[in-house]
């Protein structure tokens, strides 16, 4: 989702430990070490990583820089292949029915299990091959002097991605700003065993 969007989920974090100034001078390095690898012509399932805010289809970041004034600005975009279930299981079953065609020629009348999850898995794999990855890309800035980074999106799965690449990349660790974290952001740690203790008022 596009942070110029009319409206979006954000999801907002701060980052846990002080970042030192030598390494926002490597971020666009890092960047690349750990972008986005293309899956088009594999069977692999699925491929993360960042991206240019600016053209998703640009891992080098040739088109234009990852800053942007004071701020860091580039994207995580994701790749899922998705077959259908019952495309899955038409093609499952065609196989297997070949298999047990094979078998009763050798005077077998079954397919051992260990051969049917075989037979799947197979399946699966020649499937991949012939489907196209969706493309999906959620937009990331950083704010150094204020020690905030906004994500494009509140879905929990790409949230902990985000968080789990962020940290590999960087070797940062993000805490998410829900009001809880957000309140004791602006009160400050101290605050932490009143805001613990609140009890929701009922107002009807």
């Amino acid at each position: 989702m596009s942070i110029l969007s009319a409206s979006l989920g954000l999801t907002r974090y701060r980052i846990i430990e002080d970042v030192p100034q030598e390494l926002l001078s490597e971020v666009p390095e890092k960047l690349r070490k750990f972008g986005f690898i293309d899956i088009d012509g594999t069977a692999d399932e699925r491929s993360f990583g960042w991206t240019n805010i600016d053209d998703m289809l640009d891992m080098h970041w040739t088109q234009s820089p990852p800053e942007k004034a004071e701020y860091f600005a580039f994207g995580l975009r994701l790749d899922t292949r998705r077959i259908p279930p019952s495309v899955l299981k038409k093609h499952t079953t065609i196989a297997l029915n070949k298999e047990l065609e094979h078998n009763k020629e050798q005077g077998k009348n079954f397919v051992s299990r260990d051969r049917k999850r075989e037979l799947k898995e197979q399946v699966t794999l020649r499937l991949r091959a012939r489907t196209f990855p969706i493309p999906a890309v959620f937009d990331i800035i950083w704010n150094p002097a204020q020690n905030r980074i906004y994500l494009t999106t509140t879905n929990a799965k790409v949230c902990a991605l985000f968080e789990d690449h962020f940290a590999l990349t960087f070797d940062l660790h993000l805490e998410p700003l829900t009001p809880f974290f957000k309140a004791m952001d602006i009160l400050g740690e101290e605050a932490a065993p009143r805001l613990e203790n609140l009890e929701p008022t009922i107002f009807v």
